[in-house]
């Protein structure tokens, strides 16, 4: 059967609001959720700039931040800054605003809101608030680093940052793993800052393997954009050689649709986490990650601590 295309409207945000909400008429508010570029300025849609020339308020991550696009597109509006450690303190004063009639804007630095930015405890109380609530769509990371990536583009999960720390990034992989073998098949992504991605790679490789073919997208939509496609391996060696800089984004595939474990990659996957670890954590980490008993992978640990 062939799709209809898409039916494109040009219509105001104001009518948009009061057409998917029970609420309506002029004692209601509304929240919108604003996708902002990720690097380069052009990417700022005219949908996106209507709504904060409409808005009382714009919520902004860094006040800082959001003035220098609204400086480039020549739009003022009262800033107020909604982020991470003031965000559930915040949220019943912009309920009372809304309750008040007022049309609010929310913003994060880049990219699209709540997706590993500040929101979504906002929004989850807008909704159940039923105050009208909508977002403008625009550019989003995960997404563009997914399609750039060479990898399956569906089924994917976006798990956002992992742990900083290496044994509870770890682990957060190693439930992944876990994931995997009941049945899991779809190409994960993360965000990493840069200083941390090496060791996050090597995690990776630890818990899933060496040469699971892996990407790692850095500056998207800026000057030195880069893709870098290979395994996690050849990963690690080249921005071990290069540092890298500026936003990452990285992914890995789905597992290999007949992955075993032999003894030797069993041996070797203990082998490297106890490198770091205590015979108990790394029983831990990799049963986990093998879905196999943590008693036979202790014992296998112990064994191989005692050779080294």
């Amino acid at each position: 059967m062939k799709l209809k295309k898409p039916i494109y409207s040009n219509t105001s945000l104001t009518k948009s609001n009061q057409s998917n909400s029970t609420a309506s008429g002029p004692d209601f508010g509304s929240l919108v959720l604003i996708a902002t570029p990720i690097g380069n300025l052009n990417d700022f849609s005219l949908r996106a700039k209507q709504a904060i020339q409409e808005a009382d308020i714009l919520l902004c991550e860094d006040t800082r931040v959001t003035a220098k696009l609204l400086a480039a597109y020549g739009l003022s509006v009262k800033m107020e800054s909604l982020h991470e450690h003031n965000e559930t303190q915040r949220t019943e004063q912009i309920i009372s605003w809304l309750n008040q009639g007022k049309k609010i804007a929310l913003v994060s630095d880049a990219g699209t809101p709540l997706l590993s930015d500040p929101g979504y405890r906002l929004s989850k109380a807008v909704i159940d608030a039923d105050i009208p609530i909508s977002a403008i769509p625009g550019p989003n990371a995960a997404l563009m680093a997914l399609t750039l990536s060479g990898l399956p583009p569906h089924p994917y999960m976006f798990v956002g940052f992992p742990p900083p720390k290496s044994t509870a990034r770890q682990s957060s992989f190693a439930i992944l793993k876990a994931a995997e073998r009941a049945g899991l098949q779809s190409t994960l992504i993360w965000h990493e800052a840069p200083h941390r991605l090496v060791d996050m790679l090597q995690d990776l490789a630890l818990i899933f393997g060496q040469d699971r073919p892996a990407a790692v997208a850095r500056e998207l939509t800026k000057k030195f954009e880069e893709i870098q496609r290979n395994t996690l391996q050849g990963l690690i060696e080249h921005f071990t050689s290069i540092p890298p800089r500026g936003e990452i984004t990285v992914l890995i595939g789905p597992k290999p649709q007949k992955e075993t474990l032999s003894d030797d990659d069993l041996d070797q996957h203990l082998l490297e986490a106890l490198k770091t670890m205590s015979v108990k954590d790394a029983a831990a980490t990799i049963s986990t990650a093998v879905h196999l008993p943590k008693k036979i992978i202790y014992q296998r640990a112990l064994e191989l601590s005692k050779i080294r």
